[in-house]
């Protein structure tokens, strides 16, 4: 089924490749397969306003022709030749307007597709492709890789296809008049081919190189800015310069390499055609002289001649553009293509969810790794109810938490959610209900109502009030000098980090929802901050299933059931009193 004009998604054009070698042209013209109509608009107008080239060729040869031969000619073909290059030249001006903008429709719809498709898929790679991809080099895909594929179809639209057609029309004119000099122009075409294929190779290597050279050092510079807090507390300034100048001296040398051979190619390019050049004039005029043309038409070979040079030096000097434009294809690819996605695919959609939860024999572990993180986990929760994990440091405790949130699929085991299997359930319908509250929460730099009613613009201003108010987070919008409309600056950075957490609650309580995930929510907290906080929390628990893992105990010390977990299996599960009256694990944790 083909998509719509409006349609930004080339999820289905990057499937058909799927198992199958990438071929750059292939994909390319499936890329631009709803854009046919524009691209043939846009060869007739560039056939029409590049029109004045050809024939100007053929007028100067003719005004030659006329002034040499007066005996054959007359003034009126004079004045004829004046009148059809004045009126050819005259509609440049509209033909080439329209030969860009259909162009340009076509290839920023393109464009802005690849990058839409490239963040849809990020949306659905699993949270361990993101693990284990840098945050930098996806953004590199976006930007560098898509910005090098929208210049490879502006050099396609506006340099190959426009060349090819000058060689057609070129050799059809030279065909028409003499077909030995048309054969003399033929045999250019193999020798262009068997230049190109002798560098082909070695110039798609050397990009790939430097490519990933550049991904590599783009991931180093996101890590180098994110750590700079780290690094200036530790004064390691000068460890985190070498570490990216060592990046970009790799960059230094395989760019000069591939800038040397693309110099190369260039030069024999330019020699060979020189050379092809002068054989022309040459024969041309041997021609001449021996009475199979006239002196004009010498004129006009040899324009047509560096007319088919300029197409092909044009073609030539733009293929590294090309080779690089592929090797972007090849490397949005990788991601487009990559099959760890979201592990649960399930559709059911149920009106609405409780909170139920029972766990049977769940075990899992990282990839990469042979030792479970969970070993035969079994847990049922009620709806309401609130559980607390508590644990040594890689007991299981977080892990459960992703199993819940649904970001890992446990190997073995099973989850089931009011009674349907996890497996069974979309992902994106279950997930609304849940509200997540971490020990680091992500805000973005917008206001801070923007940062609440993330994800709903229609909320009414008595639900985003009464959120505020629940979170105890009123006085710090007041002390604010634009209120609720105050930027915080990126990741929150103008706020403390109560301040921060209250306004991830608030973001959670406008939501409504049926289940809580709350990750360590007050341990990098102050005790001032903390009170606030817990006190916020403790709204948003309210009649909710609510999962908690925190090291400090005493905040879940009113959860309803805490589990204990000790290398992934539950060895104690009770109240508060329950546990410290067992003087078991729970026992030695809260002494400790």
């Amino acid at each position: 089924m083909a998509k719509t004009e409006s349609s930004l998604d080339y999820s289905k054009v990057f499937e058909s490749e799927r198992g199958a070698k990438i071929k750059p042209f292939s994909l390319l013209a499936k890329l631009y397969r709803d854009h046919v109509g524009k691209v043939a608009l846009s060869a007739l107008f560039y056939t029409v306003k590049h029109s004045p080239t050809w024939v100007l060729s053929i007028i100067t040869a003719n005004i030659i022709n006329i002034v040499s031969y007066p005996e054959r000619h007359t003034m009126r073909e004079f004045w004829i030749n004046l009148a059809v290059i004045i009126v050819l030249i005259l509609q440049n001006i509209p033909m080439q307007t329209l030969h860009i903008s259909y162009i340009s429709k076509a290839v920023r719809h393109v464009e802005a597709g690849l990058r839409s498709t490239l963040v849809r898929k990020m949306q659905q790679l699993s949270l361990s492709y993101h693990g284990d991809m840098n945050a930098g080099r996806l953004q590199s895909k976006i930007l560098r890789d898509v910005e090098a594929i929208d210049f490879l179809s502006r050099q396609m639209f506006m340099s190959i296809i426009p060349a090819g057609i000058n060689l057609i029309i070129v050799i059809g004119l030279t065909l028409y008049n003499s077909w030995m000099v048309s054969l003399f122009f033929v045999l250019m075409a193999p020798l262009s081919i068997l230049l190109a294929r002798f560098f082909r190779s070695k110039m798609s290597q050397r990009n790939r190189e430097v490519r990933r050279n550049i991904e590599e050092m783009s991931g180093k510079v996101s890590e180098t800015v994110e750590m700079i807090p780290v690094t200036r507390a530790h004064g390691l300034e000068d460890v985190e310069i070498r570490k990216v100048d060592s990046a970009l001296q790799n960059i230094r040398e395989r760019g000069h390499r591939l800038d040397v051979l693309e110099a190369y190619f260039g030069s024999a390019s330019w020699v060979v055609f020189q050379l092809f050049q002068v054989g022309c004039l040459f024969f041309t005029a041997f021609l001449a002289y021996l009475g199979y043309m006239e002196i004009g038409d010498i004129v006009m070979y040899q324009s047509f001649f560096n007319m088919i040079i300029g197409s092909v030096s044009s073609i030539l000097n733009v293929y590294p553009n090309l080779v690089k434009g592929f090797e972007s294809l090849h490397s949005v690819t990788e991601v487009l293509l990559s099959q760890e996605t979201e592990e649960y695919k399930g559709r059911q959609k149920p009106d609405k969810i409780v909170g139920e939860y029972r766990f049977e024999g769940v075990s899992f572990q990282y990839k990469g790794s042979d030792r479970h993180v969970l070993d035969h986990f079994s847990l049922e929760v009620k709806p309401g109810e609130t559980v607390a994990f508590v644990g040594e440091s890689g007991s299981g405790k977080s892990t459960i938490l992703n199993l819940i949130i649904g970001f890992y699929k446990p190997q073995a085991g099973n989850i089931w959610i009011d009674g349907i299997p996890m497996s069974e359930l979309s992902m994106t319908k279950y997930r609304q209900s849940l509200a997540i509250v971490l020990q680091n929460n992500i805000l973005f730099s917008g206001t801070i109502r923007e940062n609440i009613t993330y994800g709903l613009p229609h909320i009414s201003e008595e639900k985003l009030q009464q959120a505020i108010w629940m979170a105890n987070l009123q006085d710090v919008i007041d002390s604010l000098p634009d209120g609720l409309e105050t930027s915080i600056g990126e990741h929150g950075g103008r706020l403390s980090g109560g301040q921060r957490q209250r306004i991830a609650i608030a973001r959670a309580l406008v939501r409504d929802p049926r289940i809580i995930i709350l990750d360590e929510a007050t341990s990098a907290l102050d005790n001032l901050s903390e009170r606030h906080v817990q006190q916020a929390m403790e709204q948003l628990m309210r009649g909710r299933t609510t999962f908690i893992v925190a090291h400090r105990l005493s905040t879940v010390k009113n959860a309803d059931r805490i589990v204990v977990l000790k290398k992934g299996k539950v060895v104690e599960s009770g109240t508060y009193d329950e546990l410290l009256a067992l003087k078991g694990e729970f026992y030695k944790l809260k002494n400790l």
